[in-house]
């Protein structure tokens, strides 16, 4: 591969040296070399990362079959490049590809160079990886958010700029609500965006956090987190063994004492007279209010 790319590059050289001899061929050589859709090969070693780039990992085995294609094709799709003042090159898109033609061991990758400031080169990376669809919905919605923040656009700009409906972009940034367990669980691939959402409709976190471990460990589908959630909803009536009616003595208790506590008393009587009584309160002051009444009445 490496000899085929040395004598390509001595054939344009002698054809430019050529073209330079006949008068009025500078249009060949900029159509050759100078147009803005040349590819130009460029040193490994000039090229520095994008600060600006969205991905925050890069799967191992997609990128060691990627260098596997590119030691025995080449790179097919060039890479797209800024040049920097000191001579370097900073990649807009294509890290992947230059990661994979280190590795496959090429001295130099062909690219297309654009001319972008910092402001274009973050919304050009962040649309390319998006446009590409590789990116997890963490990584998606961190790049929406800086596209917004870094950018000052407004949601409905951004989801102009990358083509895709208001409604999904806002979806997307609600992710970033979760807690931080729950969004690496999104970006392992353990929790799906469609368990992500119905999670954000859990306002505690504590219980969103509990609701996530078990999804994982029971592997329940959206529709069973749906449910699991709607039936803890559910006021829970009292168990209760009795065979009959409660004495009204129990419900005149349950009422007295559930004026103190918001009516938050269950009673629990069995057939055989056992039971047990069950108190919720809110706040430390309730319990004292209750305790200081009690004093009055002695």
């Amino acid at each position: 591969m490496s000899a085929k790319r040395a004598a390509l590059g001595k054939g344009l050289g002698a054809l430019l040296a050529e073209a330079d001899k006949i008068k009025g061929t500078s249009e060949i050589r900029n159509m050759i070399s100078g147009g803005p859709a040349a590819v130009n090969e460029i040193p490994l070693e000039k090229i520095v990362p994008n600060p600006f780039q969205p991905r925050l990992n890069f799967d191992t085995e997609a990128l060691e079959e990627l260098t596997e294609s590119i030691r025995t094709l080449g790179i097919i799709q060039p890479l797209t490049l800024r040049q920097l003042p000191g001579g370097e090159y900073q990649i807009i898109s294509g890290e992947r590809r230059c990661r994979a033609a280190s590795a496959a061991g090429l001295k130099s990758v062909p690219a297309y160079i654009r001319k972008a400031d910092d402001g274009a080169m973050l919304e050009m990376a962040i649309v390319e990886n998006i446009q590409r669809q590789d990116l997890d919905a963490i990584e998606t919605a961190l790049s929406f958010q800086r596209l917004i923040n870094e950018c000052n656009l407004t949601q409905e700009g951004m989801a102009k700029r990358v083509g895709k409906p208001r409604a999904t972009v806002a979806n997307y940034l609600r992710l970033l609500n979760l807690p931080e367990e729950i969004q690496k669980a999104v970006k392992l691939g353990k929790v799906s965006v469609g368990h992500a959402k119905v999670l954000l409709g859990v306002d505690d976190v504590e219980r969103q956090l509990s609701l996530c471990e078990s999804l994982i460990k029971n592997e329940w589908s959206v529709r069973q987190l749906e449910q699991k959630i709607a039936a803890a909803r559910q006021p829970k009536e009292p168990a209760s063994d009795n065979v009959g009616e409660m004495p009204e003595i129990f419900r005149t208790f349950a009422a007295e004492i559930g004026r103190h506590f918001s009516n938050k008393v269950s009673v629990k009587r069995n057939a055989d007279g056992t039971g047990s009584i069950t108190i919720r309160f809110d706040n430390d002051s309730q319990v004292e209010n209750f305790l200081s009444k009690l004093s009055d009445k002695e």
